[in-house]
Parts: C-alpha cells; structure tokens; sequence
C-alpha cells in the first residue's frame, strides 16, 4: 500500500482558505478595511466598480509597512497582530490570524502600494492568484492603497455563485455601516463607478448615526449611558412610536 497523505501546497490551501474567509466582495471588503483600522487609519476610501466584482480598492493614511511586510502581509498565518499564544486572551485589532490577505491573494489581482510615513520611497507588490508578478519601489502617498481586481477570477465555480450587483452592493454597504458606525472618529467615503455614496467626517456617534441612516433620524434618537463596576454602556435606542417589526437596524458593539 502506498502513503495517501499528502501536505497540499500552498496555492491550493489559499485557494480553500480563500472560500472560509472571502464568500463575496463584502467579505474582502470588511476585511481591507479593518485592516486599515488597525493599521491607526483616521481617513479611509473605499472605491468600488461593479459591486466589487471589478474593483475593490482601500486607501488608508495608517502606518504603512516596510519592504519586508509589504511582501510577507500575503503568507498565510504571517500576521503583525500577535506573538504567542497568551496574546489570544488580549486582543485589542479586528483580526489577528493572518488569513485574509493569503486569501484574497489566492483568488484575485491583487496590487499593494505602501509607504511609512518616515521612509522617502514607498513600495508596490503585484501579486496574481498567490503568485508574486513583481514588487518594486515606488512613489506612493503615506499608508496603504491595496486594490482587488476581478475577484474569484481563477476560481469561475465560486464566481458563478455571486448574486447580481445590486444584492451584492448592499451586503457591502452593510458591512461599511457597521463599521463606519463603530469608528465614528475616523473619516469615510465610499464611491461605486465614480459615484460618492458616503462622505462621512469625523464626527460624534450621533452625528453619524445621522449621516448614514438620514436627518430624519435626529428627532428619533434617545441617548443612553451607564457605567457599572461590570460594563460600560453608551449609545442610542429609537423612540417608541418609531420601533419597526424587524431588527435590521439594531446593532451591538462590543469593544468597537
């Protein structure tokens, strides 16, 4: 009898991963745009051309990564978030488990364009279904601007199973409401086919609890605060006579 166990390599295992992480350009988009969270972000563009299937691409003022980083962020499980075990039982970052961007890699045209802010020349990877076609430096604005081209390219399948562009638009303006409105410190605008649908500025919870869901909502909220030795809770309910049957609108955040 012959051995039937075999290590899958590595694009293959991106590729499997990529389906856990990646089902719909919502889900690359969440991702990108923690990641410029995390990076200490305080502005944030999101650009997008047919839902996202086209383009998906995220600019970020944050830190930047150095030559090395811009070329390891797309190893599996090479991440700058934790060190060792213990660090799971204080996580402070929206993700830690250096997945999504081997992921994204592996299914997509990916390019990445970062410089720190103290370095004179940035740097620019391009990288196709997890293989590297080129990284070079390059004159770039400090932070990050990754973009994502034709996403499920190579894996036609999983492509195939995409909704049409308007569902798939509102899966990911769900996911940058949640966001936008977890981080109302920091700036966003989003724009699909070079339309601006959100400009949001830095601002206070309830203001831009008003940006993204309309001034009508200015009348209707009530806010709500206490702090106990247990939790701290703050944030807005909706008056009684403004309750709806569904639940769309009720979002928790716990720890931003």
């Amino acid at each position: 009898m012959t051995d039937i166990i075999q290590l899958l390599p590595d694009a293959v295992a991106n590729q499997i991963a990529a389906g856990e992480v990646v089902q719909r350009p919502a889900s690359a988009v969440k991702e990108l745009v923690e990641n410029a969270i995390d990076a200490g972000a305080d502005r944030i563009q999101l650009i997008l051309k047919e839902s996202g299937k086209a383009l998906i691409q995220v600019i970020d003022n944050g830190c930047g990564m150095s030559i090395t980083d811009a070329r390891m962020c797309f190893e599996r499980h090479a991440t700058s978030k934790i060190r060792k075990a213990d660090d799971l039982f204080a996580i402070r970052t929206m993700g830690f488990r250096g997945e999504a961007m081997a992921s994204i890699a592996a299914i997509a045209q990916v390019e990445l364009k970062t410089r720190r802010h103290d370095d004179e020349l940035g740097t620019c990877v391009v990288i196709e279904g997890s293989e590297v076609l080129s990284q070079e430096a390059c004159s770039t604005n400090p932070g990050t601007s990754i973009s994502i081209k034709n996403l499920f390219y190579n894996t036609p399948a999983r492509r195939n199973f995409l909704k049409g562009n308007p569902v798939e638009m509102r899966h990911i303006i769900d996911e940058f409401q949640r966001i936008a409105l977890a981080n109302p410190q920091v700036f966003f605008t989003l724009h699909h086919e070079v339309q601006e649908v959100y400009h949001l500025p830095a601002t206070t919870l309830k203001q831009r609890i008003i940006h993204l869901l309309g001034n009508n909502y200015n009348q209707r909220l009530v806010p709500v605060e206490e702090d106990t030795s247990i939790i701290k809770l703050h944030g807005f309910v909706g008056k009684p006579e403004f309750a709806r049957k569904t639940r769309g609108e009720q979002l928790l955040l716990v720890n931003h």
